[in-house]
């Protein structure tokens, strides 16, 4: 196939009005900011636009400002693999921002973001081989219309306007406010209240610390405990490196690989001696609460160490609260709320100013925009993934969904590697389409869902799994969800071997 596209069968120019690029970026979060950063650097003759929803860049690092929101990954990978990260592994929303901020100034990204647009509509012609986006932008009101030849989707993977909030009995009687951590308003006085805050995941080990020192009392309630990892905000490696004053480049990738070295063997162990794990965990726990403190009620989950992800607690300032009275842990189950509190079903009451429900999320599915295929509506369950990024019958697009034991950019990196590579097959290939299929040698293989439930089960996904891909029995149409053995594999795929065709 040539380069050259014969005259009577090309595509038709976009309409009056109507601005075209050859890349659709979706979301200015840490995907998307990076995925602009890699066609920018990979592939400097694409022209492509970031679209935004919201008023600027930053996804969760902006819509979230519940107190002491920060990170629950280290940013030596949760950050960048392009720009070294210098202060504490664990950071705060504001410090993200920062750093996200200056890769946007660093590298003129800025000029390439459109922020207060909303996508209503995406749809694929195969008529014209190309996508169209159907825009509100919030700001003004105005209804606009993007081309593109390829869509890339680094929306994340969650709704970030309706978080996920359980229907308990007489949540009407209560008095005081329910707050979910996601629509923290910003006006609510907190101080001296007692405070019951719903779920032991990463926010609520999050919120409890932050909000001590002001409240009266706080009481992480749950239902069923949660893994917990204790350790210093600090990085010894790192510190070592600045002081032998190697370039912070350097020191960068060195303290990546350790950790990611060291997250490998630990994932590696959960399964191999989950006990042994466990009571290691333990053992960080006691560390805060004394050995007088009964941990195992509390803090032994139904699961196996890393079936969900373990909440990081810098410097244990969770188990610090606990350990001074500032807070408090019941493991119980809600039978209904009343006009002052909580009544749990071991008939203990639990007294309440202020309830934080930190219950986790909804997740959004391609941005839970409606798309289109050539007229028809999409059912997205209904396709196979292509190694997680790619899906059957939708040609031309990409989807960002990063690692649940590792952090989210790692594979978001990998990803824009991959898009920019397949761009430039493309290019060399005189192909305009892309879409990944499943052969005759694959016809008979088994479809399971998008997440195995026995390796990873967390409550998002789990109900949502009707609503997610399917996934293979075999390459390359399995989500294997393993950054250690897609470090190796993903750069190396064989683009010709049947299983993506190209028109």
């Amino acid at each position: 196939m040539t380069n050259t596209v014969p005259e009577e069968t090309a595509p038709t120019p976009p309409a009056a009005g109507v601005e075209h690029f050859d890349v659709l970026v979706v979301g200015a979060g840490i995907s998307g900011v990076g995925g602009a950063y890699h066609l920018q650097e990979q592939c400097p003759d694409k022209s492509f636009v970031v679209l935004e929803t919201q008023g600027g860049f930053g996804g969760t690092w902006r819509t979230h400002t519940y107190p002491g929101i920060r990170s629950d990954s280290d940013l030596y990978t949760f950050g960048y693999r392009f720009k070294p990260w210098t202060s504490a592994p664990i950071a705060t929303a504001e410090e993200i921002l920062t750093y996200m901020g200056e890769v946007i100034d660093e590298n003129d990204l800025a000029r390439h973001i459109r922020y207060h647009h909303t996508i209503d509509r995406a749809s694929w012609s195969s008529d014209e081989n190309r996508w169209t986006l159907e825009v509100t932008r919030t700001d003004t009101g105005e209804e606009l219309r993007f081309t593109g030849n390829f869509l890339w989707m680094c929306q994340g993977y969650y709704n970030h306007t309706e978080p996920y909030t359980p229907e308990w009995p007489g949540m009407d009687r209560f008095h005081g406010p329910i707050v979910h951590p996601q629509t923290w308003p910003d006006d609510l006085d907190y101080a001296g209240k007692n405070v019951v805050v719903i779920g032991s995941g990463a926010t609520a080990a999050t919120l409890i610390p932050a909000m001590a020192p002001t409240a009266g009392h706080l009481t992480m309630l749950q239902r069923s405990p949660t893994f917990f990892a204790t350790g210093r905000n600090a990085n010894e490696l790192a510190d070592t490196l600045r002081e032998l004053q190697i370039d912070e480049t350097w020191i960068h990738e060195i303290v990546r690989r350790k950790i990611l070295h060291d997250q490998a063997q630990i994932t590696k162990m959960s399964f191999e001696q989950p006990e042994m794990v466990r009571q290691e965990l333990w053992n960080g726990l006691r560390e805060y609460l004394g050995e007088d403190y009964d941990v195992e009620p509390h803090f032994t989950p139904r699961y196996r160490p890393w079936r969900q992800r373990i909440a990081f607690v810098p410097d244990g300032d969770l188990f610090q609260a606990i350990a001074k009275g500032d807070a408090s842990v019941v493991t119980d189950e809600i039978e209904t709320f009343t006009e002052t509190g909580l009544a749990l079903k071991s008939g203990e009451i639990l007294d309440a100013d202020i309830i934080i429900t930190a219950t986790g999320f909804n997740l959004n599915v391609l941005g839970d925009i409606e798309f289109g295929i050539d007229g028809e509506p999409l059912n997205f369950s209904e396709t196979v993934t292509y190694r997680g990024t790619m899906f059957t019958g939708i040609p031309n697009m990409a989807w960002v969904f990063g690692y649940f034991r590792a952090s989210w950019t790692l594979r978001a990196d990998m990803i824009a590697d991959f898009v920019c590579r397949l761009l430039h097959h493309m290019d060399d290939a005189g192909a305009e389409v892309v879409v990944p299929r499943i052969g005759e040698s694959d016809a008979d293989m088994a479809l399971l869902p998008w997440v195995d439930p026995e390796n990873f089960n967390p409550g998002y996904i789990m109900r949502s799994l009707h609503l997610l891909p399917k996934q293979g029995d075999r390459q390359p149409w399995v989500h294997t969800q393993d950054y250690w053995s897609d470090k190796d594999e993903f750069p190396a795929v064989d683009l010709e071997d049947g299983a993506l065709v190209f028109e």
